[in-house]
């Protein structure tokens, strides 16, 4: 299966390959503006996957205004995940928006936001143990959660949620837009992170998207092949 992840468009919204499943997490516009999601979403609707998934980060205050509005452009192809779940071919996948505030941060985006990380632990209490593919804005603490000054930022509550009982085959993040990049799958946890921040430090699209490839049963193959 080909998976294709990006986060942090912010606004920049890159003509991708195509493939089977697209992850989007979080930080979609450039300004926070309801014709930016519109266009945001016509975007998505172009791109050439059989399920496109996407969730909120903390730059995306007027998402859920857009999105009780009605999106003309919604379907079975495209699916909001708002700390909800979802299923692609044999897959459970849950994407959850939740981050803590940080010192310095802008006020006009905390979107999704705790004022620490205590106050968004008891979102991760209900995310199933039997998810797949797990979609946070947040990176978990210690996995590409390093900012410039090399201080990590990463939910300490979601890397406890990881220690004691999640164990996602992929995991697929953003936020932390200079720790780009993916780890693992480490032996303890078999669970392939992706830090898949589309802008840089700087807000420069210079991160291209992380293709996975994942291995598929038997059964899913041939769920998919009776569809065609």
């Amino acid at each position: 299966m080909i998976i294709d992840c990006i986060a942090d468009l912010h606004g920049h919204l890159p003509k991708l390959q195509g493939g089977d499943l697209l992850i989007v997490a979080g930080d979609l516009t450039a300004r926070d503006t309801l014709p930016e999601y519109s266009k945001f979403m016509q975007w998505l609707w172009e791109q050439k996957y059989k399920k496109k998934i996407f969730i909120a980060g903390n730059h995306d205050n007027k998402l859920e205004a857009y999105l009780k509005e009605g999106d003309p452009f919604a379907n079975s192809e495209c699916e909001y995940l708002k700390h909800s779940g979802t299923k692609f071919r044999d897959l459970n996948i849950w994407g959850s928006p939740w981050t803590s505030r940080f010192e310095g941060i802008n006020p006009h985006c905390c979107a999704f936001t705790g004022k620490n990380d205590a106050e968004i632990a008891p979102h991760f209490d209900s995310i199933p143990t039997d998810i797949d593919i797990l979609i946070t804005h947040s990176p978990p603490f210690t996995i590409r959660d390093k900012t410039t000054c090399g201080k990590q930022v990463g939910s300490v509550a979601l890397m406890a949620h990881h220690i004691s009982r999640l164990r996602p085959k992929l995991w697929v993040f953003g936020h932390i837009h200079e720790d780009y990049g993916q780890d693992g799958p480490y032996q303890w946890s078999g669970t392939q992170y992706v830090n898949a921040s589309h802008v840089n430090e700087r807000y420069q699209p210079v991160n291209k998207p992380i293709r996975i490839i994942l291995e598929e049963t038997p059964e899913s193959q041939g769920a998919e092949s009776g569809k065609d």
